[in-house]
């Protein structure tokens, strides 16, 4: 559970996976991780009904056919182009995706769902982003249109620094969000954003618009408090 304040959201947060329990009872999964003890006690301890697998984007989804094949009434939500990229794969070719998410298509996922979340397809984004607004908890769910190195959550059970090693030393200017997230803002409009500026610009103004404190991103830590001031700074850049 996130810290009690009026907008609870229960989760399990495990190395960029979020578990979300719906108000209706039914787990959300997004960017699931190996299927562990350790996560199959979460599960069970949020009631086990999986109903909904998110892949956030078409590099995070190695796991979703384990998660499918685990809990085969689990529907798979995920962005254009990822279910032909896995055809490659022997072992992911085939598995079914329900929702695909395409540019310029409004996609109803269910009632219950619909009615927990808002999605911003951000299809000009390198990655092909799908970010996830809880309105309840007003919390963001993302994994690499915000960045916020060191994780230091996801580096807590491993004995291990978050700041330890050359590539953590390399990675953690363009992607972190001290400083006025001077060199993420660079990556992002260099690299992230290169391919469609305009289109990237319009998903940042429509996820500007929404209500959130917190962003939850698959790499680095929770970003607990100013979310949507952070939100801004890192996408200044695309803010009229």
């Amino acid at each position: 559970m996130l810290p009690g304040d009026g907008r609870e959201i229960p989760k399990l947060n495990i190395a960029g996976a979020l578990i979300v329990r719906l108000t209706t009872g039914s787990i959300a999964v997004f960017s699931p991780v190996p299927l562990t003890t350790r996560v199959h006690e979460a599960i069970a301890n949020l009631g086990g009904d999986i109903k909904y697998i998110a892949a956030l984007n078409i590099e995070h989804h190695l796991n979703l056919t384990q998660w499918k094949t685990a809990f085969p009434s689990a529907a798979i939500i995920a962005p254009d182009g990822l279910w032909e990229k896995r055809q490659a794969v022997p072992e992911f070719k085939d598995t079914p995706f329900e929702h695909i998410f395409r540019p310029d298509a409004h996609l109803k996922i269910s009632e219950e769902f619909d009615n927990e979340f808002i999605v911003e397809y951000v299809h000009s984004h390198q990655s092909k982003e799908l970010v996830f607004l809880h309105k309840p908890s007003k919390t963001v769910i993302e994994a690499d249109l915000v960045l916020n190195l060191p994780a230091t959550e996801q580096y807590s059970r491993t004995g291990e620094s978050a700041t330890s090693g050359l590539l953590n030393k390399l990675l953690k200017p363009l992607a972190s969000t001290e400083m006025s997230a001077f060199w993420q803002k660079k990556f992002v409009w260099h690299v992230s954003s290169m391919a469609d500026r305009k289109g990237f610009s319009d998903s940042v103004q429509r996820i500007k618009a929404w209500e959130f404190d917190r962003i939850i991103p698959c790499h680095g830590d929770v970003i607990e408090h100013d979310a949507h001031q952070v939100f801004l700074s890192v996408m200044a850049p695309f803010i009229n």
